[in-house]
């Protein structure tokens, strides 16, 4: 009978170890989408949870021979039935290439109507690229006709993955660098134009914020935003000032403060930032590089989370999700799964060029973040 007991204590203390592990774990990488034959890139995603538990990831799949933002590509998804501890290995296409070069960088919402709202960008040309706006009312095994979200200006704008927020209010807002505009010339300018679009009907129509004014000499590219609880909303922008740009907008995303050098420090490279749910901090996924480090001076490593307890005045709990000193890790998507969260990200070589070419999906607990 004593070893009865004592091989169900053993058992026992084994499982709670187990369960504690689960609950404290670092990163972990959970799917990796690499590139194959006529499939030269995955990148760009965002993550939704379905009503029946699964979660889906939408993401940008390439095909055909190239890799560059101007190849061929359709979105794709994939599936989780365990709070993204395993994913389904086929993809679904999910919307067919429509545009004239691509359709890429996914940004998933579920609208306070119930609905699930798919944004992606629509690339024509040099000159032509919108953000559209699908929307399925029976949790993505449909979508509605695209729907184009910029109606009163032409150009180029990047929209990137997993960035339209809906507001407390119900507003939507999608920020965007608008970097050509038609005038014969087709020249890329690095140096966008920022602003934001905001719908109050459910993205059927959408209007246009001023242009933020930039007098800080830097150049300002691929915002993103995030409601803070006083209701303002904070912008924070890509720059190559050594730090993340930010603008502050208090009417609800129709009007910014002028751009000013934010307290993250980073390469020229995109941060993410959203709120925990469990906790009602911030959550920032970004390259904690300041460039003093020779060897990975400039580049988008390492890989770093941090919490922000005052609505992004002070950010600590930094830690090290990754830090290969040749990987890529940008364009990150974040999900919150009870008390884990989920990073969809790129993690390609500079080494082998495949940069931008490599997706995974990193899981890792709350705990860990605050530990």
């Amino acid at each position: 009978m004593n070893a009865a007991y004592s091989l169900l204590f053993a058992y026992l203390i084994s499982v709670t170890l187990y369960a504690q592990d689960r609950e404290n774990h670092g990163p972990r990488t959970v799917l990796r989408l690499t590139p194959g034959a006529e499939n030269p890139r995955n990148s760009e995603g965002s993550f939704l949870t379905l009503k029946d538990g699964r979660i889906i990831f939408i993401y940008s799949r390439f095909y055909g021979d190239s890799r560059s933002d101007f190849g061929s590509s359709n979105l794709a998804a994939r599936y989780s039935g365990d709070g993204g501890e395993t994913w389904t290995q086929e993809d679904k296409i999910v919307v067919g290439n429509e545009g004239a070069v691509n359709v890429m960088s996914v940004s998933l919402l579920r609208l306070q109507n119930g609905d699930i709202a798919l944004f992606y960008a629509r690339k024509n040309s040099m000159n032509d690229c919108i953000p559209m706006m699908r929307i399925s009312r029976n949790e993505t095994r449909t979508w509605s006709d695209a729907i184009p979200c910029i109606t009163d200006k032409k150009g180029y704008f990047v929209l990137n993955n997993d960035r339209v927020i809906q507001l407390n209010t119900g507003r939507l807002l999608m920020p965007v660098s608008l970097h050509i505009t038609p005038n014969g010339t087709e020249k890329f300018n690095e140096n966008g134009i920022i602003l934001c679009y905001y719908s109050d009907n459910q993205g059927l129509t959408w209007n246009s914020s001023d242009f933020l004014v930039n007098q800080t000499g830097f150049m300002t590219q691929e915002p993103g935003i995030v409601e803070l609880k006083d209701g303002s909303i904070m912008m924070f922008i890509r720059s190559d000032s050594g730090k993340q740009l930010i603008s502050f907008s208090t009417d609800r995303g129709q009007s910014w403060t002028p751009v000013k050098a934010g307290n993250i420090v980073s390469p020229l490279s995109p941060a993410s930032i959203k709120r925990i749910p469990t906790t009602g901090d911030l959550l920032l996924i970004w390259n904690h590089n300041d460039g003093s480090d020779q060897k990975i001076a400039g580049k988008r490593t390492p890989f770093n989370a941090a919490i922000s307890k005052d609505e992004g005045r002070t950010w600590e709990n930094i830690k090290t999700i990754a830090a290969h000193t040749d990987t890529r890790y940008c364009y990150t998507a974040i999900s919150f799964m009870d008390s884990h969260v989920l990073l969809g990200h790129v993690a390609g070589r500079y080494s082998d060029g495949s940069r931008n070419s490599v997706t995974e999906i990193t899981r890792l607990s709350l705990n860990w973040l605050y530990n």
